[in-house]
């Protein structure tokens, strides 16, 4: 049995979208361009780049062009653990590049603390910028750590801090630079902010961290159950 052009064509690009050719994010040569390199009419591409779009490999835009469909990485809000561990565990490849760290004096209380800026990427697309501040004595303690290998979570562990409990509130904000240019984005496109503060036994804050997510790469999602809840709903 024959199998249409239309399903050879979509096959083929879904085989180099996963092969790599095509990345996520990455535009597809224009419908006129792809119809000539195939062969066919743009009825019969444009049936071609439905299955796809069906399939969720390809999202279209009005006046843009065809991209192919960003990966999408869950976040999750329900547990202690840090992004890369989440995502990770969910099959991604993430990467971390430090972009500084060093001993300042913590802007909200004046405080000493350590500060650590990451770039958290998937499948080498930057994602998440990520500021942390650990207050003294606890930054001290983990400053001379490779952040690119290890966690902050991981290493305040090994320093004897043990965490129990953090206060999250997540809100849209837009880019600002000079993060925009971190996550090679241009300024005042749509982000999710993370602010978490992360406490130790003590009760005593340990950790105080700012996240910019991209929201076209990231969902966030909560798991709930009937004996406690995760996620709390508040109007502004």
């Amino acid at each position: 049995m024959r199998v249409p052009a239309y399903r050879r064509i979509a096959a083929d690009l879904a085989d180099k979208i996963r092969e790599g050719t095509y990345r996520p994010g990455d535009a597809l040569p224009a419908q006129r361009d792809l119809s000539a390199r195939y062969g066919v009419t743009l009825m019969t591409l444009r049936q071609a780049l439905q299955q796809l779009r069906d399939e969720g490999l390809i999202v279209q835009q009005a006046g843009r062009g065809t991209f192919i469909a960003p990966v999408q990485a869950a976040y999750r809000v329900d547990t202690l653990r840090s992004f890369v561990e989440d995502l990770r565990e969910q099959g991604h490849d993430v990467t971390t590049e430090v972009l500084s760290v060093s001993l300042q004096s913590e802007p909200e209380t004046g405080h000493p603390a350590l500060r650590l800026e990451r770039l958290r990427s998937l499948g080498g697309r930057p994602v998440i910028h990520q500021t942390s501040w650990v207050p003294e004595p606890h930054g001290s303690r983990v400053h001379g750590e490779t952040f690119w290998l290890t966690s902050l979570y991981a290493a305040l562990a090994e320093a004897g801090v043990t965490i129990v409990r953090a206060s999250e509130r997540i809100v849209p904000g837009l880019l600002e630079e000079p993060i925009a240019g971190h996550l090679q984005r241009p300024a005042g496109g749509a982000v999710f902010v993370s602010e978490r503060t992360t406490f130790a036994m003590d009760d005593k804050p340990v950790v105080f961290d700012r996240a910019v997510i991209l929201g076209d790469l990231m969902e966030i999602r909560a798991e709930r159950a009937a004996t406690r809840l995760s996620l709390r709903w508040r109007s502004t």
